[in-house]
This record gives C-alpha cells, structure tokens and sequence, in this order.
C-alpha cells in the first residue's frame, strides 16, 4: 500500500512538470475523471466543472472540431489506429478557445471488442499552433510577394551540380517542376548571345574565384517567350570550402520595357530638341548662324574684346542685284545661288569669324580678336574677290557683287544691335558709292546717323501731338470658334505719311528712353480701352506687346501698379504681356523675377514669335510664361514648306511638354485652322481670322463673327 501511495505521488509529480491534463472515461456510463490541469487548460478549477462527463467534453469542444474527433475515435476504436490523437479546440472559461493535443487509447472492451474505458491527456498547444499559423502566414506573404515582384531564387550545390529553383523561378521560365528538371546547361542555353558569354564568365568567377555578381539578362522562356531578368549569386563557405552558390532570380521584363520606352522617348525629345536649337540658330538654307546666334556671338566678341583689349570688325555684306537673279531664274536657283555665295564668304575669314545669314541677300560679319583695320581689310578685300569668278548653275553663267559696310568696335562704341545697324548704314553708303566697295561707318558725320537723330525727333514730336493709336487684332480658339483674347498693336496716324505700322518707327526708338514711356502709354490705352468694352457689355482678355527694355527698368512693376492703380475696375486677370522671344534679353534671372510679381497681380505671358530667336531652351524653363506664340513665318508657309511644317509640330509639342498654351500666328486660310487643329493647337490669330482694326470696330466685328457659321466647317 504503501509503495502504491509512492508510485501514485511520483506519478502526479511528472504530470505537473509536464503540465498534462489526465482523463479517465468509462465508456458505458460516460464517467469521466479528470485531474486538476485538465480543468485549468480551460480557465476552470474541477470543483467548478463537478459532477465531470462525457458531455462537459462536448460542451466546450468547437463545433467544427466534433467530426474530426469522431472519426478519429472511430478509427482508433476499429483498430486502425493505435492511438486516438488529435489537434481540437476547447472554449476557455474567458470565452476565447484554446488548441489542445489530446491523446488517447482504449485498455478495456466488452466481448463484443467496443472500448468500456480509455485514458488519455490534454496538452495545450495554443502557442505552437499560433506560431504554426505565423509561419504560415509569413510563408504566403512570402510567396505572394515573390509572385508580385516577379522574385525567385535559386541554390547550386558545388559538389553535386544539384540546381535547385522555387516555385517563382519556375514561373518566370513558364514551366513547373513536374515539366523541367533545371541544370546549369539548360538554363544557360535558353539566355541570348551577349547575356549567355556575359554570365558565362560571371558563373566561372563565382565558382572558381568565389566572386558575387549582380547582372541583367536577356533570355528565352521554356515557351519561347523572351524577356529580361535580373539575376545574383551569394558564395557560401564551409571550413574555407565553397559550398554553395545561392541568388535571386527576378523578372524586370515591365522594368526594362519602361526603361526602353523612356531611353526612345528622351532620344525623340533630344532630337526635336537639337532640330528646335538648330532652326532657332541657324538659317535653314545656308547653314550659317542666325540673327539669335549672331546675337550671342556678338556678345561673347564684345566681352572678348573688352577684356582682352583687342578691336573688333562689324561688316554688314548685301549682294548687289541678287533680286534680278531670283526674277529671272526663280528661286530654286536663286537659293542654290545664294549657298554658293555663303560657302565662298567662308573660304575668304578666318576658321573662328563669324558670317551669319541676316536675312534675303544680307550677311553679317563679326572679325574678332583684331590688332588693327588694316587686319579686317584685308579679309574684307578677300570677301570682295571670292565672288568675282562666275557661278555655273544647271548650265547658267552667274555674278555677283557685294556691298560692304563695316565699324569698328570700341571706336565705335554702342551696344551690339546699334553696331550692326551702323553697319548696315555704312553698307548703304558703299551702295550710293557704286557698289562692290567697302564702305567704313563714320560715327560722326554720316548721313545715316542724322537719319537716326531726325527720325527719333520725329516720333517725339508725334507722340507729344497724340499722333499714336491702337489697332486690335483677336484672336479665336478655333475648335469652339470662341474669342479668346485682343492683341493690342501700335500705330502711327502720320500727318503727311498717314497709317505707319510700327516697323516704320519703332527701330528708330529701342534704345531710347522714349521706348519706355511709349510701352507705358500702350498698357494705359489698352486697359482704359478695355474698361469701355466692359461698359458695353464685352470682356475679353486683351494682351500688349513688352520689351525686354521696358521689363528691366527698375521702375517698371511701380509704373505697372500706378496703372492698376487709377483702373481700380480693371481686373489684372484680363492682362496679357507678350515678349519677343527673338529680342535680345540681357539679365534672364530678373525677367525671371518681374514677370513673377506680375503674374502675383494675375498677369499672364506669352512668348512671342516663338522659333525665331530663342538662344537657349532654359530660356523656356527660366521664364514663367503661360502661351507659346508660333511665329508667322512658320505658319505661312507650313502648308508648303514640310521644314516649317515640321518646326510648327515640334513647337506645339514643346509646348505641352512644358505644360504652355500655344497659339499660332500668321493664319491666313481655313486650311491653316485645320492643319494647326489636326497637329493639336486649337488657338490662332491672322488675317485669316480677322486683320488688326480700330477699337471703334471690334464690337460690330464680335457681333458679326458671333452670328457668322463657324470660321473652320468641320
């Protein structure tokens, strides 16, 4: 007895260390007996679970749970089983359930082999379920996220070649492992040529020198299916010992694609780029440098010389009687003609002179780095002979002459555009003095520079006798045929020569403090004008030609707010400033910085004559401006011209590129509107619209085009 007492409290003992649960069930009677962790599993003591059977069992096992015990136990009970083991859920006193593993066996049976009696023991196994479910969890997240990135890997044994691939890796090669058994050989047969040589010497390494590598890779799939894949090998040591090579496999086919797309989409750009810098630099007949690039060229002399001390040559060339040539031969000739002359001017200067074509017949010579005149003319006497032998043409017999006019800076010492227009002065001077001469700009007496004088004196005078006006120009979207805005332009009603355009006068005044009091007097006009249009009932956007002069006067945005100012009903909102884009700006950044506080008031910008000048494309990202203007002598010609056609496109493009509305100048027929429409630009502005006219007009003119048909019948 009293070794059965031992036995039994080494037995209790045991199962508190190890935390069992003990149960006892009779069978026939459904008697169960239990020990105090069964309970406890639960959230119980045993005295709160008394009287104990075979139903309390079945009060807290999950219901879901109950089929699988009962098989379980059918099983065990057929002899099919040795013992009646199963995971089930028991619902904890909390309310919560808990995972027990519970094992048991049958030890009595009646004569008919049914258990009467079986034994067993709980073991909670909530923990080890709830880190089997982790796992789990992590191991779908993991395979998900290898799907979603396109992620496999891969692991080499070195000492049996055994490759092994997950399911990820499998599905990039389109196959599975129930279709391909992969080897180093096949998988190394399916890469392309320069991929296959690339990884090839990459794999040696690793094996042999135990190197890592990172590569991309052009492959077949098992279908046929080519793609790129990125793919990394990690060398695994044991005892100093290569083991093992292990990597990523992934597919970066969508990744390489973009990348593709992006590489052709910026080498598109790059070249309507170089296409936008070349025709805004460059003639598109002779090649040689522009009016813009001459600019920047005479700038750079201009520093050069100044630092350097050193003189510099401005020679203005117009050929003599190129006119009679183009009469009579047409232009095709007439151009074939005039490459021939730009390539001979070449020939006779210096490889760093710059000879710019400065429009019809006329060139512009910079000779820098000079010591004396005498140096530039002796390469102006060159320029003179390089054309005296004749020009053979499809057969014709042609010559040529030209005439030279030339000044010298600092002798002469202006601004760049006051120098070429002294020499072209000088130019008209060798003309009057028979032609196929040099002629040398005379600062002080020469008869064009009292042109200049009484000229300007003359534009004062007409604008202290309120001779000037404003015509207006509108401009349309063509696709809602609405009106979108009205160009305010200058005019001059002359007293003896009547209506002067601007070209008439304005060149006589650009350099002249009257040009700022004249571009004031504009912005006054304009919005007193628009003011009267609102008390007739007509708000459209008007907009008003600025220069880069006027914007850099240091009291322009204080005149602009006086302005603003005594129009109090004006809405700053209806203003539009248009730039020259071919004028020369001297200090970007505090344009950058004007037409800003200007847009804080509201005022928009738009970048006019756009693809004429233009030196640079940071101009485009450095100027804020709001409309992109596409010069008249593009738009004219497009419907002929398949280079202007070309630029026309490229501009419009350019535009949305940088997010700018684009309008389209020179619109002479409807079959311009529908070419520019097709091309994707909806606004435009031209004689085919509407020519400028009074102030006085436009209200009858918006009445008429509002009840006229659409201008483009679609």
């Amino acid at each position: 007895m009293h070794k059965n007492t031992i036995s039994q409290e080494v037995n209790e003992l045991v199962l508190d260390a190890t935390n069992v649960g003990v149960w006892d069930w009779r069978v026939e009677n459904d008697g169960l007996v239990c020990n105090e962790r069964w309970a406890e599993i639960i959230g119980y003591t045993l005295s709160e679970l008394m009287p104990v059977d075979y139903q309390t069992w079945l009060d807290v096992l999950h219901p879901d749970d109950l089929p699988k015990a009962i098989k379980n136990y059918d099983y065990h009970c057929q002899g099919q089983s040795e013992l009646c083991e199963l995971e089930v859920r028991l619902k904890h006193k909390s309310g919560h359930y808990v995972w027990v593993l519970s094992t048991g066996k049958a030890i009595a049976w009646d004569v008919e082999g049914k258990p009467t009696r079986m034994i067993g023991m709980h073991q909670e196994i909530t923990f080890r379920k709830r880190q089997e479910e982790l796992l789990a969890t992590t191991t779908e997240l993991l395979r998900e996220s290898q799907e979603i990135g396109k992620l496999g890997g891969w692991q080499l044994n070195l000492h049996n070649g055994d490759l092994i691939w997950t399911d990820e890796t499998y599905r990039i090669y389109e196959t599975t492992p129930q279709e391909y058994i992969p080897t180093v050989e096949m998988g190394v047969s399916y890469l392309l040529p320069d991929s296959k040589k690339l990884f090839q010497e990459a794999l040696d390494a690793a094996i042999q020198l135990g190197e890592e590598y990172d590569l991309e890779l052009e492959t077949y799939t098992t279908k046929g299916q080519k793609i790129d894949v990125r793919t990394t090998c990690h060398v695994t040591y044991v005892d100093g010992v290569a083991e093992k090579l292990s990597g990523i496999f992934q597919d970066i086919t969508d990744e390489k694609n973009n990348q593709r797309k992006l590489e052709k989409s910026n080498q598109v750009l790059k070249e309507v780029n170089e296409k936008l810098k070349f025709a805004a630099n460059y003639d598109p007949l002779t090649h040689l440098p522009n009016r813009n690039l001459l600019a920047d060229r005479m700038q750079q002399a201009l520093i050069k010389a100044q630092r350097n001390s050193k003189q510099i040559a401005i020679a203005f060339l117009d050929l003599d009687g190129f006119k009679e040539v183009n009469d009579a031969y047409g232009h095709d000739i007439g151009d074939e003609f005039l490459c021939l002359i730009a390539n001979r001017f070449k020939t006779a200067i210096r490889e760093d002179d710059t000879l710019a074509r400065f429009g019809g017949d006329e060139f512009v010579l910079i000779l820098d780095d000079l010591d004396s005149h005498q140096e530039a003319s002796e390469i102006l006497q060159r320029i003179l002979s390089s054309i005296t032998e004749i020009f053979i043409i499809e057969n014709k017999r042609l010559s040529i002459t030209v005439s030279i006019g030339v000044t010298f800076f600092p002798q002469d010492n202006s601004h760049a555009d006051i120098l070429i227009r002294h020499a072209d002065q000088a130019m008209y001077r060798a003309k009057e003095q028979g032609k196929n001469c040099i002629h040398e700009f005379d600062f002080e007496n020469d008869v064009a520079i009292k042109l200049q004088y009484r000229e300007l004196e003359y534009i004062i005078n007409g604008f202290n006798n309120n001779e000037f006006l404003l015509f207006y120009q509108p401009k349309i979207n063509m696709e809602s045929n609405e009106i979108i805005g009205l160009e305010a332009l200058i005019r001059w009603q002359h007293p003896t020569e009547g209506l002067l355009s601007p070209f008439r006068f304005l060149p006589y005044i650009e350099e002249e403090p009257l040009a700022i009091e004249l571009g004031k007097w504009v912005i006054d006009q304009a919005i007193k004008q628009h003011n009267e249009w609102r008390r007739l009932g007509i708000v459209i956007p008007i907009s008003v030609n600025v220069s880069p002069l006027q914007l850099q006067h240091e009291d322009f945005i204080k005149q602009l707010n006086e302005i603003l100012f005594l129009n109090t009903s004006f809405q700053a909102g209806q203003l539009e400033f248009e730039i020259l884009e071919s004028s020369i700006i001297k200090d970007t950044q505090h344009i950058a910085e004007v037409i800003s506080q200007c847009k804080q008031l509201g005022i928009r910008f738009s970048l006019d004559d756009f693809g004429t000048g233009f030196s640079s494309l940071s101009y485009l990202r450095k100027l804020k401006t709001d409309v992109i203007k596409i010069d008249q002598s593009f738009v004219i010609d497009m419907l002929d011209d398949m280079d202007d056609q070309a630029i026309v496109k490229s501009v419009i493009e350019l535009s949305k590129t940088f997010g700018r509305s684009v309008i389209a100048e020179g619109v002479e027929t409807q079959e311009h509107g529908r070419q520019l429409l097709k091309m994707g630009c909806q606004l435009a502005q031209g004689f085919g619209i509407a020519r400028p006219m009074p102030a006085s007009s436009i209200p009858e003119w918006i009445n008429l085009w509002n009840a006229s048909p659409p201008w483009i019948c679609k």
